[in-house]
């Protein structure tokens, strides 16, 4: 049986050479020098490939007891820390603290809470120590005929969203990601993406019935690298924010692509928004609805979310901490 002594001298620190187009790998010795100025008791670990991260936090945490845990790479990898955190049965999942070298493409978690660019700036942060309790989405779906479960921190996109996230990880594998290959996927996606007919029940009451072009449901405001689909989110409330983009034109989505970047896409008559704790969402056979999770392509509906309050600790700017 797993005792429950903490590991409290050393930041396990995951970082991901993939991360950004393979900018963490060259930024890495660098970001490493601020640590050490700053006198960072480490342990580094490297991931290697997709879900790496996952394996390594959830051995390192039963094995060795860490309780702070530093994420050098995007929304992906923290994506995969945060369900390496909730795989591990050693310790609840907010007496872990995460801090967050934000690396990635889109960075979009980074993005909520105003995180600084420069790797100085961020590593001060960290060592002030300011953090939020903040609220994971969990996610049950299929993935051909297995049921699956994820964990997110951000935001989960379904319909054309997912479609664009697919597209744009496949040229990510290539070398070729970033903020412009989303935005190129963004308008090549519109003359592939089918409309999905489905129904969204939200703690028991019938939201919608009907066909969607999105879904976005989540924590957090931002993803695809700035684009504000949740402008109302507050990442502690222990609620969804969703949004539903109904069937609509494809000219209707390319003259309104920059509202989505200011959150004003929302004021179109076929957005809809809502909250809720638990979202099931069915799609009309043959039809399936996709999935992905903080930018990470996954399976297919039905889907059912819950949101579980309050349960990571994160390192933030003082402006957003709050004392617990």
């Amino acid at each position: 049986m797993l005792d429950n002594k903490k590991n409290t001298d050393q930041w396990l620190v995951v970082v991901n050479p993939h991360a950004g187009s393979k900018k963490c790998q060259r930024d890495w010795p660098d970001i490493r020098k601020h640590l050490e100025k700053a006198d960072f008791s480490m342990h580094c670990i490297f991931t290697e490939r997709q879900f790496h991260a996952i394996e390594l936090v959830k051995m390192h945490i039963e094995e060795e007891g860490f309780t702070k845990i530093l994420v050098v790479g995007g929304d992906g990898t923290l994506n995969e820390t945060v369900n390496g955190i909730f795989k591990q049965q050693r310790f609840k999942t907010n007496d872990i603290t995460i801090g967050v070298i934000t690396v990635g493409t889109g960075n979009d978690w980074g993005r909520m809470y105003e995180m600084p660019e420069s790797y100085k700036k961020q590593v001060k942060l960290l060592t002030n120590g300011y953090t939020i309790l903040q609220d994971v989405g969990e996610v049950e779906y299929r993935h051909a005929v297995d049921e699956e479960k994820r964990y997110f921190i951000n935001i989960a996109g379904m319909g054309y969203d997912a479609l664009v996230a697919k597209k744009t990880n496949l040229m990510k594998q290539k070398g070729k990601g970033g903020a412009l290959a989303y935005l190129i996927n963004l308008i090549s996606g519109l003359f592939q993406y089918k409309n999905t007919h489905l129904q969204i029940v939200s703690d028991g009451k019938q939201l919608f019935s009907g066909k969607v072009f999105s879904i976005s449901i989540g924590i957090c405001k931002y993803n695809g690298g700035g684009m504000m689909q949740l402008p109302n989110a507050i990442p502690d409330d222990g609620l969804f924010d969703i949004t539903v983009i109904r069937k609509t034109t494809k000219y209707r989505i390319v003259t309104n692509i920059k509202n989505l970047y200011d959150g004003s896409f929302v004021s179109m008559p076929e957005v809809e928004q809502y909250r809720g704790e638990k979202i099931s969402i069915t799609s009309k056979p043959p039809q399936k609805l996709y999935l992905e999770t903080d930018g990470e392509s996954l399976g297919h509906s039905p889907l059912d979310f819950k949101v579980i309050p309050k349960a990571i600790r994160l390192i933030v700017r003082k402006k957003y901490s709050v004392v617990d």
